[in-house]
């Protein structure tokens, strides 16, 4: 049975444009994930991604998931609870285009409903206009969380593109 999905590619062009949402909690840090370690992204893409059908990577074999975080353009960066995990995001550097795409960006469900998305996506966005792109785009579909689509627009992003696929 096929099923229709949703989906949203959505950007924005300059850190003026983000609409930042910052913790209230100092317990929380987000740290660039450093030296890389594909079991950390590995971790997150399964544990995050079993609620919103993410199996593209699943097949992925310890050393594709290495290279891929080893790839120079690849930046991952953790957000934690003091020493504990809770979510995670992707950044992936495209120099010939001049932009960032916001890969992957999740919490673990024990972190949802906290404001804490908003914070996550904030910190991408921010971390992603270090390196002075045209612009940061993303896409979400209606697999991902409820508050996905909203998140984002909330944070300043416009959609560029819709599409409904068939899965």
């Amino acid at each position: 049975m096929k099923r229709k999905i949703e989906r949203n590619y959505l950007e924005i062009n300059s850190l003026e444009d983000l609409n930042e949402s910052n913790i209230a909690s100092r317990d929380f840090s987000i740290t660039l994930q450093e030296p890389v370690d594909f079991n950390l992204n590995k971790f997150f893409y399964k544990l995050v991604g079993k609620d919103h059908q993410w199996v593209d990577r699943l097949s992925w074999s310890d050393e594709k998931w290495f290279q891929y975080v080893s790839d120079k353009r690849v930046k991952t960066y953790t957000l934690k609870k003091g020493k504990e995990l809770a979510g995670y995001f992707e950044l992936i550097f495209h120099k010939e285009k001049d932009e960032v795409e916001i890969a992957y960006l999740g919490l673990l469900k024990e972190y949802h409903n906290q404001k804490l998305g908003s914070y996550l996506l904030s910190s991408a966005i921010h971390n992603s206009f270090l390196e002075k792109p045209r612009r940061v785009w993303v896409h979400t579909c209606s697999l991902d969380h409820k508050n996905a689509l909203n998140n984002y627009l909330s944070r300043g992003m416009k959609i560029f593109k819709k599409e409904t696929i068939s899965i």
